[in-house]
């Protein structure tokens, strides 16, 4: 088995800014803190040199991105709608630790992050974002538009159920009350957002990525 290549995690806006050597280290710094910035490197000296500029001059640039998609293909696709949020998942074996995240589009402002869960999936964390999104917009009264790169999650939302077949147990006996949560404001909810799926293949990640590829 190859061996996972270490990597430093710069945070520009958390409860302590710095350079940090491990995703636990970083995510103390990130959790419960509203917008916090952070991005991680391959090289220490990377993330020091970036951690004296700005946040939104590395965002886009630690990563190249170029579709294989034909421009006739990118053209009948186009460019993402900016008035949204992104949402995404990320687990840590299958199952395994799980957590989930919504962003600004745009910006990769992060709005919410919750988690990590034992136990949980990586088709639970899509669905419970969703409809954390959901819920967030509806209480903003806001226009904006959900993407998501997860098929099946949508068509969760859409059935209003979580069709996992992961068994339910003391270790992630919380994470499903998250779920029941969720499933119950979908069926006493009613909202006007409009989910759309995330165009991986022409877009790249989606913004939400954790990163962790």
């Amino acid at each position: 088995m190859a061996k996972k290549k270490k990597k430093y995690y710069t945070v520009w806006k958390g409860h302590h800014p710095g350079v940090f050597e491990s995703w636990e280290d970083c995510k103390a710094q990130i959790t419960n803190f509203e917008g916090a910035q952070y991005k991680s490197f391959e090289k220490f000296d990377a993330a020091k040199q970036a951690l004296k500029g700005n946040y939104f001059d590395y965002v886009d640039k630690t990563k190249s991105f170029k579709s294989e998609l034909s421009s006739e293909q990118l053209k009948k696709i186009g460019l993402p709608n900016y008035n949204s949020i992104s949402v995404d998942a990320a687990v840590s074996g299958n199952p395994g630790k799980m957590e989930y995240k919504g962003v600004d589009t745009k910006t990769k402002k992060q709005l919410f992050i919750q988690g990590p869960f034992e136990e949980g999936t990586n088709n639970i964390g899509e669905f419970l974002a969703i409809v954390h999104g959901l819920a967030l917009l509806k209480k903003k009264n806001s226009n904006k538009i959900i993407y998501t790169d997860s098929k099946t999650a949508m068509s969760w939302v859409k059935k209003k159920i979580c069709n996992t077949k992961l068994e339910r147990t003391d270790k992630n006996k919380s994470l499903f009350e998250l779920v029941d949560r969720a499933v119950n404001w979908l069926k006493t909810n009613s909202y006007k957002t409009v989910i759309v799926k995330w165009e991986t293949k022409a877009w790249g990640e989606i913004p939400a990525d954790f990163g962790r590829k």
